[in-house]
């Protein structure tokens, strides 16, 4: 039983790198069983967000699991190999554990990556990579998360990446009441972000998304409109804030596409929000005058604001988690002696049914009972003492001193 944790996050990887190990939602299944197929990993769950990609497992042959990630997004490893964090053990228990916190994301105290992560439980689980080691993993991880938050105010006065986009956009235009926003995809992140323009009371609101049904129910609670994304080259130019993310393998808004826009609109400045891993905006579109595009992690240093309000408490979650990181390995070797424990039980239990049957042929022989139950303990006193008295009286002169040691500790023995 061997935890081992793996992968890249916005403090190790660039945007550039991050998003060429993401994983589609709807292929997540079937990677988990190459890597749990293909490989020595016995139990495996990825979480794939826009600021991480970690894979946690149970393997003895780490090796071969950093190698997959790299051979299954069909790249060399050297390529992201100075990104990588590997974790084993203790070390993948309290990386989780921050992780759950919000101690390890870009917004300190955020809450959306627990959802993310009892999601990315949810795959492994539909998919069958889940063993024992892991849902004893997540569920640990999950009580110290809620106990972080519920014990701290680490997620006090935290600025989200929603609320960052706004920010940034009232930078731009005077007020975002004078503007149209366009919201591409109908996802959690999308549904946040349309929650904080909204609030803003912008012109007019318009989803799209690639299942229009999806996007028009999103529109619909801030009364906006719902197009598919083939409609997007005719609108595009009618909206002055553009927020994308989806879940799409390649650019969904091009740099071709944005110039006719801003043409169409006379240059007036268009303010863009990627926040999808791989991005759904071509990074060319940034070098466009009378555009500011912000990606995911344009957006940090937004998010830091309000972020020294907080940091008293990261300590106290510090502390909460490293004592829930013990646990958890103690937990962890416990298991490891379960073979060791089953097999010296089951040693003895045969001793056990060998005297019981001798037992009883004497009792059915008529013999007397008192008898029987001498003959009985002391043939399993003697058994039970045959093989340490052995190891003992064979033992060499550097040995004997440790396995007197052990012996006298195994059988609370005090000496005169």
């Amino acid at each position: 039983m061997q935890l081992f944790a793996f992968g890249i996050n916005h403090q190790t990887a660039p945007l550039s790198i991050r998003e060429q190990v993401a994983f589609h939602a709807e292929r997540m299944e079937a990677a988990l069983h190459d890597l749990t197929t293909r490989t020595a990993v016995k139990e495996a769950a990825i979480l794939s967000t826009c600021n991480r990609t970690e894979v946690y497992c149970n393997t003895a042959h780490s090796e071969t699991a950093l190698d997959w990630l790299a051979s299954y997004h069909q790249i060399k490893r050297s390529h992201i190999a100075p990104y990588l964090y590997a974790l084993p053990q203790a070390e993948a228990a309290r990386h989780a554990f921050r992780v759950a916190s919000g101690l390890d994301s870009m917004v300190l105290g955020e809450t959306q990556i627990l959802g993310q992560m009892r999601q990315a439980v949810k795959t492994a689980e539909h998919a069958g990579t889940m063993g024992m080691l892991l849902h004893k993993l997540f569920q640990r991880t999950f009580s110290v998360a809620k106990e972080v938050r519920t014990s701290t105010e680490i997620g006090a006065s935290s600025v989200s990446m929603a609320a960052a986009a706004v920010r940034l956009a009232e930078r731009i235009f005077p007020s975002v009441a004078e503007q149209k926003v366009l919201f591409i995809g109908a996802g959690e992140m999308i549904e946040l972000c349309a929650t904080h323009f909204a609030a803003r009371h912008p012109k007019h609101i318009l989803v799209a998304n690639r299942t229009v049904a999806r996007a028009q129910t999103l529109a619909d609670r801030f009364n906006g409109s719902a197009i598919g994304l083939a409609e997007l080259p005719k609108h595009l130019a009618s909206y002055d804030i553009v927020v994308t993310c989806t879940a799409s393998q390649l650019p969904i808004l091009g740099k071709g596409m944005v110039e006719r826009a801003l043409k169409a609109r006379r240059h007036r400045p268009m303010f863009m929000v990627d926040l999808a891993v791989p991005r759904d905006i071509e990074t060319e579109v940034a070098e466009l005058n009378d555009v500011f595009l912000y990606t995911v992690d344009d957006l940090g240093e937004v998010v830091k604001q309000g972020m020294d309000s907080r940091q008293a408490h990261v300590s106290q979650a510090e502390a909460i988690i490293e004592s829930r990181v013990d646990d958890f390995v103690h937990w962890m070797e416990t298991r490891e002696l379960v073979p060791t424990i089953r097999g010296l039980r089951d040693h003895a239990e045969r001793y056990r049914r060998h005297e019981m049957e001798r037992a009883q042929k004497m009792l059915a022989r008529g013999e007397d009972p008192n008898e029987v139950i001498e003959v009985l303990s002391r043939a399993l006193t003697n058994k039970f003492l045959h093989l340490p008295t052995h190891a003992l009286s064979h033992a060499h002169d550097n040995d004997r001193h440790e396995l007197v040691t052990l012996l006298s500790r195994l059988y609370a023995l005090h000496h005169e």
